[in-house]
């Protein structure tokens, strides 16, 4: 019995003798690890330091108010600066920006991480997707806006009006990247406020086309816009060349967030004639320049005669709410829906070091009526709310509302012109 309890004092320091060389091998890879981490700690802070600079510089030298609002911008520097520089990841360091920039009360200054920024530029592109469009609501949180038809989230049974709290158990934000085939663990509040516990898993789908045409309804011809993109003057042009005179036009502008300001001149001149001006724009010098319609809706060659409505919501803004502003105050056309959002400073995209992007307000914009909308918004003709339950269930009463509108327009000039 004698030989196994030695057998197992040797092994016992056996084992020791190689914890100990163990032990005295770790400190040099440790050191190294700790020589990395810190390398690529400092790394990040420069990198955080050059984005953040850049974002106060060009805040300084480029915004459309010279005077910044009265801001004192080297104490907004003061107070952000560090924040910026000490954050550990994307999503830190996006928000000390974003906290800076929220200083300015300008919905159109902000500043996207290059996760967000590769989402947006693969907007139109064949990807993974959800299928979820998200509003942003109180701060920091997202409510669904719409569910995309056949898409994972659909399949998972998440509904408009509900509330994104969290994915994979962290706050939606600046650094996700959503891929094919990795599921994604939402924690959501329902219209109950009872918590909803999802997984989705991402696949590949075709994008949802910038502009779609339904001419479902008789009599009526609904064009919707995403967005204001290249191409959607040739679009409209074409489009309306093959609608009678008689056929009622309604563009859909909800949740449209705007865009290039040549586009909505385009679709502009697809409604009033040549050179009428609708808006005065003023720079950072002060100096107003008009904007008057330029002939580009296509191929037509004169503004169509059809009756025109247009569904604007909360989430319409910019070049989406310059647009109808446009036609509702030349008479041209009526606005149903909701209040827009009140975010009409003329902006432009700079691109950030880490490859983000800054959008920044360069001038100012005033209606051909003297009206500044920015932080009022378009007041529609005809205010129609749409609830998350009608959204559940199919039903859009601001379109149903656009449709009669027109209809009573048509009867009054009939009645009219009977007399």
């Amino acid at each position: 019995m004698v030989l196994p309890a030695r057998r197992a004092f040797f092994s016992l320091i056996a084992g020791a003798v190689l914890l100990s060389g163990t032990a005295f091998a770790s400190p040099p890879a440790l050191a190294q690890a700790q020589v990395a981490v810190e390398a690529q700690s400092r790394e990040r802070a420069r990198m955080n330091a050059r984005v953040f600079d850049t974002v106060w510089n060009t805040v300084r030298r480029q915004y459309y108010d010279p005077g910044l609002r009265g801001l004192d911008w080297n104490a907004a520097r003061d107070t952000w600066r560090p924040r910026a520089v000490a954050a550990p990841d994307d999503h830190a360091l996006y928000r000390a920006i974003s906290g800076m920039l929220d200083l300015l009360d300008d919905d159109h200054a902000g500043a996207i991480s290059p996760a967000v920024a590769r989402r947006q530029d693969q907007l139109r592109t064949r990807r993974a997707v959800m299928g979820v469009s998200l509003a942003r609501q109180d701060g920091d949180q997202w409510r669904i806006d719409s569910v995309r038809a056949g898409s994972p989230a659909a399949e998972a049974g998440l509904q408009p009006g509900w509330v994104l709290q969290s994915v994979d158990g962290r706050e939606w934000g600046v650094d996700f990247d959503v891929e094919e085939g990795r599921a994604l663990h939402l924690a959501l509040t329902d219209e109950t406020g009872a918590l909803q516990r999802v997984a989705v898993v991402p696949r590949v789908m075709d994008p949802v086309p910038a502009f779609s045409v339904d001419a479902s309804r008789p009599g009526v011809v609904v064009l919707r816009v995403e967005g204001f993109e290249a191409g959607l003057g040739r679009w409209l042009g074409q489009r309306l060349s093959e609608v009678s005179p008689d056929t009622d036009v309604i563009l859909d502008l909800r949740g449209n967030p705007g865009g290039l300001l040549l586009e909505a001149d385009a679709a502009l001149s697809c409604f009033l004639p040549a050179h009428q001006q609708w808006a005065t724009r003023v720079s950072r010098n002060g100096r107003p320049m008009t904007l008057s319609v330029m002939p580009g809706c296509g191929s037509l060659s004169a503004p169509v005669p059809n009756d025109v409505a247009l569904l604007v919501d909360g989430s319409s803004r910019s070049a989406a709410e310059l647009t109808p502003a446009a036609l509702q105050e030349s008479g041209r056309a009526l606005v149903v829906g909701e209040h827009t959002a009140g975010a009409v400073l003329i902006s432009q995209d700079s691109p950030l070091p880490d490859g983000g992007r800054l959008t920044l307000s360069r001038a100012d914009y005033i209606t051909a009526g003297g009206v500044r909308l920015e932080k009022r918004g378009v007041e529609p003709d005809i205010v129609v709310v749409r609830t998350a339950e009608e959204r559940r269930a199919g039903l859009d009463p601001a379109l149903d509302a656009a449709i009669a509108a027109l209809a009573e327009v048509a009867r009054t000039r009939d009645a009219a012109q009977a007399r």
